[in-house]
């Protein structure tokens, strides 16, 4: 299945509006009324998708001065094709000058035999504010995972904020030290735009400024609850 959805966010007057909400199963777009001078738009992905040899992808753009909040409502699970066929799911973003966005999908849970790729592009003005989230979980309760790449690409400005892959699914890298730990559940929270905050780091956790600006919070933990404990405020 080939499937891609875009959303248009633009400021009017003291309110943002959405000059496009277009979506298609199985990535639907539900905006929530009487929201403010924000808008916030539900993300519903269905419960079947993505499925091994979908290419699904989502368009977002936020104009001049737009603030816009895109969430999930339930949690991912990539699922494996009949054939072994890899998966693939891209979200472009860019965000204009003065806009806000904050994108946060609920977790993605890579199921047994399931090839996923996921990619985040997104292209954020030098004055634009970006937030988004990425909670990855390894299987489901019992279940040994499938294998998952995951890339981000945020530029800021004409300027490379993060470019990161990483695989997992192997079960002797997962293990390591180097990579998972062992751990389940792997969380990572970006933040470009936003006020400066120093290095920190705890029990399996760290914040790290970029070089170019924004922060990143990385978490490794066994469950999808205490990995997300460091961005509690964020």
């Amino acid at each position: 299945m080939k499937a891609h959805a875009r959303l248009v966010a633009c400021r009017d007057g003291e309110r943002t509006v959405l000059r496009e909400l277009c979506s298609v199963a199985p990535l639907m777009l539900y905006p929530r009324r009487g929201s403010g001078a924000a808008a916030v738009v539900h993300l519903v992905n269905s419960a079947t998708s993505p499925l091994g040899g979908d290419e699904l992808t989502l368009t977002v753009y936020v104009g001049p001065g737009a603030v816009l909040r895109l969430s999930g409502v339930a949690a991912t699970l990539a699922l494996p094709g009949l054939h072994g066929e890899r998966s693939h799911s891209t979200v472009d973003v860019e965000v204009a000058e003065d806009g806000s966005l904050e994108y946060l999908p609920e977790p993605t849970v890579v199921t047994a035999r399931a090839r996923h790729t996921a990619v985040l592009r997104a292209s954020v003005a030098s004055g634009a504010y970006f937030h988004t989230r990425e909670v990855l979980v390894l299987g489901r309760a019992g279940e040994r995972p499938g294998e998952l790449t995951t890339s981000q690409h945020v530029t800021r400005g004409a300027v490379p904020v993060l470019r990161q892959t990483l695989t997992i699914g192997d079960s002797t890298l997962d293990s390591s030290l180097a990579q998972l730990a062992g751990n389940r559940v792997l969380a990572t929270d970006l933040v470009v735009g936003g006020p400066e905050l120093p290095a920190a780091s705890g029990e399996w956790w760290s914040r790290s400024p970029l070089a170019a600006g924004g922060t990143l919070t990385t978490s490794l933990a066994p469950d999808a609850v205490t990995a997300l404990r460091p961005f509690q405020g964020l």
